[in-house]
């Protein structure tokens, strides 16, 4: 499953992130989202764009389109 079809209040697990630029893997890397990370949904922009999400007790937003590309497993 994506990222972007996560349940606000849901949590998963990060198994991989595809179809991203080198560049963009590698910001997200930087800020923790990292294969095998859990990671929650906390809540959706009123548009649904973006998402913020917690990762390692830190809050941060991510576009939908880069969502769409964080495979996740649901817990």
């Amino acid at each position: 499953m994506k990222l972007s079809e996560l349940k606000v209040g849901s949590s998963a697990t990060i198994t991989q992130l595809d179809g991203l630029s080198t560049d963009v893997r590698k910001k997200l890397m930087v800020m923790g989202l990292l294969p095998n990370t859990d990671i929650k949904l906390v809540r959706r922009a009123p548009m649904g764009d973006p998402l913020q999400v917690e990762v390692r007790g830190v809050s941060l937003a991510v576009r939908n389109t880069i969502a769409q590309a964080i495979e996740v497993e649901q817990k």
